[in-house]
């Protein structure tokens, strides 16, 4: 079974959205439609794949998503994209 933790972007409210998931693309078109009313999500249209980590499980995914959400920092979901030694990194540590 394949679990990914994704990050979407949105330029007008210039923050990111974590989550994870099952379906990825599914996912992504339900948060851009609008379906999780009164969601974080819901609040702009304009949200945006930006990356996406595939897990060993969804125990595995849950505590790499909590981390990510901890970390509070743009810089360090930008790194994520440039360096994949983090993301290797937390898929060890969260194994």
């Amino acid at each position: 079974m394949k679990i990914e933790v994704y990050i979407l972007y949105s330029v007008s409210a210039n923050r990111y959205y974590i989550g994870y998931t099952k379906d990825l693309s599914n996912r992504i078109d339900l948060h851009v439609s609008g379906v999780f009313e009164k969601s974080f999500t819901s609040k702009y249209k304009d949200w945006e794949f930006f990356y996406s980590i595939e897990c060993e499980s969804i125990a595995q995914a849950r505590r790499i998503e909590i981390h990510l959400k901890k970390m509070k920092s743009k810089k360090y979901l930008k790194n994520l994209k440039l360096y994949p030694e983090i993301t290797e990194g937390l898929l060890e540590k969260y194994r």
